[in-house]
């Protein structure tokens, strides 16, 4: 009751005050004036005759959403008096944003004079958008399309421009032009893995983003539960993921054709469900052919840590420190024990190819300074291959047992400056020597770079001697889109690399330029520099320096990626004496389609870097990735040719892979290539391999004990309970004559109990929650749950537009569009545990089917219904019996507006304040 009267009190406080004198400084507001809400503008009125005069007072607005409470007036005003007259408003939510014009058409009482009065509001623009979730379903099977709804609405006064955007599929346009007052319901979809292997929840999301401020944007969300169809059980086994292969090579090598078998199992992982105890193994049989890049050598090799032990046995690449023994290939064993702050370490190691080192031992210590910094004290010993041979390597260091102590350190200085550096000395039974290297690297907002610097003296016996290298890099943002580079590389010339491996050319190497990123994907770099290569094998194939400047353009056009490179030089040739000009052109494609990847590239140059000046180069070639299906995929890779300076890499000319899953966890792998072997610069070789490899899980603890579920289906009112068919993952169960049932030997873990609705009544409804959510930990679990028919609530919602007597209606809202009386409402249904929600049309009937008995609540929301109708009763609480059906009816009546007089009228007034002079 006391918020009606504040109703009329505010609609109605102008009209008992129009006809009070008032002061001739009162000012109308014109102010920007929120829609949805009711205001007020003044006209004065004047009377300059000698006379009393009537007048009669006609209201008029330029447009229907702005409406005057009273329209029509007549007033009295004495001679030589005026009055202001107050016309109060009602500005309709759904007004425009912009200038309305008010009229006020005075005529004089039993005449023909008549006068016109204008002024004018503003009504500023209400920006508002809501999304909200309609109706989703609170679970779907594995392979089933998930469908939810949800209603967009404009209850702002502007017309929205509106892009949806959804981590699922949208059923409509993407793009929307929304009106004031209107709203849409919008569809998003999404397909669920059919092969789903465990229970899962999927969210569905729907964005209204705006188009002229994407910076606005309203989200909903629907969350759905997944039941798996395919269910992967939880293992009472932690297991350890093994993979064992056997493949056939074969090739034809120089002319001579070889082939056999050759067997590789392989297994890492942890040997508790904890992660803890990682194991990590490797074991492949001889290769029946010569050694190749592109098939595995013989290796065996275990190793175990956990968080403070590390052990290692078998074959890997050792290694002491950088200057001592930077990585050596060998069979021996390997420990380190870890505490919080200090380690101990130690290994021994018998070379596998280097000729020169017979067994090295190797012990050391760590302490832990600070998080990032840390010092290290060690000790290599290194025996030669025999004390007496006869020995004819040009490394006389090796001639005698070797003692390399060292000591190595790296350190945080700042938090974007660290430093890293060691110092060691060697002595044998001829010599003595030292090394030592240092390293910074800096790292901040505009500038980055590294340093890093060694020297190992002539008679140093370590991994390198008599040599000196420098290697820096500096990186500076001079503008967002612009970077300078600058970097010098000059190899250790050296050092002793295991045999197995053929040693990059010697390189000596400046170059500084600039990167300029003119658009997000694409940017041209410049750069300019010297470099030298130097061949290190004899008889050399190469050796020059040469300055050069180089142009590089980087760009994405569409679904390509190009790149586009020239270079252009002097070369000084130390091989032959001659210097000439060397030019590159090269041109690099890169697109994806069809799930294939496709890369195309081809370089074009003339040099004088080799035999010949000026002389012709051409290289192209093509590699070709497909993922012909999720099982199966294939590539295929050709080059015609390679620089001489890639020698020491293997060089694939042609290549062709083929890889296929046979059927989970079993494989198949075919492959053939012709390759150029590293060193060599003519011969073709051939290499064919069939490989076939099986993928287990091998147990290696038992984390749980299978358990039970059962329980009993009470009967509450339906006809039956036996026979009642119950699934819970993969397994299956039937319900005996009381209702009982069992599940047997069912891991731990979450499952989803169902029923099969074809083994129960069409109206049959649990009473709680189905599907129900069980976690299964103990050896024996119980759920019990009762049987019942279902309930159903209809109704239908009538429209009711008779105007009750009584009441004084003064002004009437109209619209240029008059109120659709199919205008759609929203009802919902809930129980606390399920809602139901449905859009239902005025006049027509509705119904929720197949609800469980109990407690509901029907709600009833006006969904954009015109705001001069009201919902008589939006609120019904009852309680469903089985197999009631319960009706309501839903009353939609027109709103009047009620005025009520007061016997006095209120009296206002304003005091003047005079200045006094």
């Amino acid at each position: 009751m006391i918020r009606k009267w504040i109703i009329y009190i505010i609609l109605l406080f102008p009209v008992h005050i129009f006809s009070q004198n008032q002061s001739s400084e009162f000012v109308n507001k014109k102010d920007s004036l929120l829609p949805g809400s009711p205001t007020s503008v003044s006209f004065k009125i004047e009377n300059n005759s000698q006379y009393s005069k009537t007048y009669l007072l006609n209201v008029e607005t330029s447009d229907s959403f702005i409406s005057p409470i009273l329209s029509k007036d007549e007033i009295t005003i004495s001679a030589l008096d005026h009055r202001i007259y107050i016309v109060p408003l009602r500005i309709s939510s759904e007004t425009p944003s912009g200038k309305y014009e008010i009229s006020l058409h005075i005529s004089e009482k039993d005449t023909e004079n008549e006068l016109t009065e204008k002024t004018e509001i503003i009504v500023s623009p209400n920006r508002n958008i809501s999304v909200t979730l309609l109706e989703s379903p609170e679970f779907v099977k594995a392979g089933q399309v998930i469908k939810a709804s949800f209603i967009l609405k404009n209850n702002g006064n502007t017309k929205e421009y509106l892009a949806m955007e959804s981590n699922s599929l949208i059923s409509q346009v993407n793009t929307l032009v929304l009106p004031p007052g209107t709203s849409k319901v919008i569809t998003v979809t999404k397909n669920t893995d059919p092969n789903l292997g465990k229970n899962d929840y999927q969210n569905l999301n729907l964005t209204a983003r705006s188009m002229v401020n994407p910076d606005q944007a309203i989200t909903a969300y629907s969350s759905v539960k997944i039941i798996s169809t395919k269910p992967v059980e939880d293992d009472i086994y932690y297991r350890l993921p093994v993979s064992a292969s056997l493949s056939f090579i074969g090739t034809r090598n120089r002319g001579i054709y070889q082939d056999g078998f050759q067997g590789e199992i392989y297994g890492k992982g942890s040997l508790t469900n904890k992660n803890t105890s990682q194991i990590e193994f490797h074991a492949v049989t001889q290769n029946p052919i010569e050694f190749n890049a592109f098939t595995p050598y013989e290796e065996y090799f275990i190793n175990y840590k956990d968080a403070n032990l590390f052990v290692h046995i078998g074959d890997k690449t050792y290694s002491a420190s950088y200057l001592t023994e930077f990585a050596r290939y060998g069979r021996g064993a390997e420990i380190r024990y870890d505490l919080k702050k200090l380690s101990f370490g130690a290994f021994y190691n018998h070379p596998r190819f280097f000729r020169d080192i017979k067994d090295e031992f190797n012990i050391y210590s760590k302490i832990k300074i600070k998080k990032e910094s840390e010092i290290t004290a060690g000790y290599l010993y290194k025996i030669p291959l025999s004390d007496k041979n006869n020995f004819t390597s040009v490394n006389a260091q090796f001639s005698s047992n070797t003692h390399l102590p060292y000591l190595t350190g790296k350190f945080q200085l700042l938090t974007n400056l660290s430093a890293s550096g060691e110092i060691t000395y060697s002595k044998t039974n001829e010599t003595e020597g030292t090394a030592y290297m240092l390293q910074t690297q800096a790292n901040f907002s505009k500038i980055s770079g590294s340093l890093m610097y060694l020297k190992a003296s002539p008679r140093f016996a370590g991994y390198f001697s008599n040599t000196s290298t420098f290697n820096g890099n500096i990186q500076y943002r001079i503008l967002k889109k612009v970077n300078l580079f600058a970097n010098f590389i000059q190899d250790a010339k050296n050092y002793q690399r295991d045999t197995l491996l053929l040693a990059s050319p010697y390189r000596s190497y400046l170059q500084y330029g600039a990167q300029y990123n003119y658009i997000k994907t694409g940017s041209i770099m410049v750069y300019s520099g010297y470099q030298k290569y130097q061949d290190r094998l004899i008889p050399r194939q190469f050796d020059y320096d040469e300055k050069f400047f180089r142009l590089s353009v980087n760009q994405k056009i569409g679904e390509f990626n190009i790149n586009l490179e020239s270079q252009f030089g002097t070369t000084n040739n130390f091989l032959t004496g001659f210097s000439g000009n060397s030019t590159f052109y090269t041109a690099n494609i890169e697109f994806e389609k069809f799930r294939t990847s496709f890369n195309l590239f081809g370089s074009y140059a003339v040099t004088s870097r080799y035999q010949m000046q000026n002389q012709k180069q051409t290289y192209f070639g093509a590699r070709v990735i497909s993922r012909l299906s999720d099982k199966t995929n294939f590539s295929i890779f050709y080059q015609n040719n390679y620089m001489p300076e890639d020698y020491f890499k293997d060089r694939n000319l042609f290549e062709a892979l083929f890889h296929h899953q046979l059927f989970k966890n079993h494989e198949i792998d075919i492959s053939g290539r012709y390759n150029l072997q590293r060193g060599d610069f003519s011969n073709k070789d051939f290499i064919f391999s069939l490989r076939y490899t099986m993928r287990m899980n091998v147990p290696v603890q038992k984390i749980a004990e299978y358990t039970t579920l059962s329980g009993t289906i009470n009967n509450l009112g339906v006809k039956k309970v036996d026979g009642i068919r119950l699934m819970m993952g993969n397994h299956i169960t039937v319900t005996d004559k009381a209702g009982n049932y069992t599940f047997k030997n069912i891991p731990p873990g979450d499952y989803f109990l169902e029923i099969d609705r074809s083994s129960t009544q069409l109206n049959d409804i649990p009473y709680s929650n189905f599907p129900a959510a069980l976690h299964l930990i103990n050896k024996e679990n119980i759920y019990n749950f009762g049987l019942t028919t279902a309930a159903t609530i209809q109704g239908s919602i009538s429209l009711n537009e008779n105007e009750e007597k009584n009441h004084y209606v003064f002004a009437q809202y109209q619209s240029k569009k008059e109120s659709k009386k199919n205008d759609g409402v929203i009802i919902e249904a809930t129980n606390g545990e399920q809602t139901y929600r449905k859009i239902c049309i005025i006049g027509e009937p509705f119904d929720f089917t197949y609800l469980r008995p109990g407690n509901w609540t029907v709600k009833i929301y006006r969904n954009g219904l015109d705001k001069r109708y009201k919902i008589s009763t939006n609120l019904f609480q009852f309680v469903l019996k089985p197999s009631e059906i319960k009706n309501i009816a839903i009353s939609i009546v027109k709103q009047l507006t009620e005025i009520k007089y007061q016997r006095e009228g209120i009296k206002v007034g304003y005091n003047e304040i005079k200045k006094q002079k």
